[in-house]
């Protein structure tokens, strides 16, 4: 008989390298690719990129297209490798929250109303990560 409940995990006593290591890499990775195809794409149309994101009212567009490519492309390439993924996934969540804001708040139209929640539950799955870090598939588990 266990006396383990409801509200206790299965592993709650487990060393934490055996907690989720490659669940929580999968997810970084499903995480990542959003990431890294969205800014791959910019690279590949920096142009429409631009006239995109002036159209949308923001300054800078060039300051903010290179922003938007670092961010997505790096932060993209840093979460799946799992180096400082507490960090970059915070940063990958303010980028994703603004981003919603930003491009998808037209929320009587159907699809942008689907664009912006997709945006917010992203943000909900890097929060995981900054919660919870990279697991045991990551750098961060092997400089401790």
């Amino acid at each position: 008989m266990s006396t383990q409940t409801a509200y206790t995990p299965a592993n709650a006593g487990a060393p934490a390298a055996r907690q989720g290591g490659a669940a929580f890499l999968v997810s970084r990775i499903l995480l990542a690719a959003l990431f890294l195809i969205a800014g791959v794409g910019k690279l590949a149309a920096p142009a429409g990129t631009m006239a995109y994101i002036a159209s949308a009212g923001l300054p800078f567009p060039t300051l903010s297209y290179v922003v938007a490519v670092i961010v997505e492309v790096g932060g993209g390439v840093l979460l799946v490798l799992g180096y400082r993924a507490r960090l970059v996934a915070a940063i990958l969540a303010v980028f994703t929250v603004v981003t919603a804001l930003v491009f998808h708040s037209a929320l009587g139209d159907a699809g942008q109303q689907v664009n912006f929640l997709k945006n917010l539950a992203i943000a909900g799955g890097l929060l995981q990560v900054v919660l919870h870090g990279a697991g045991a598939y990551s750098i961060d588990r092997r400089v401790r």
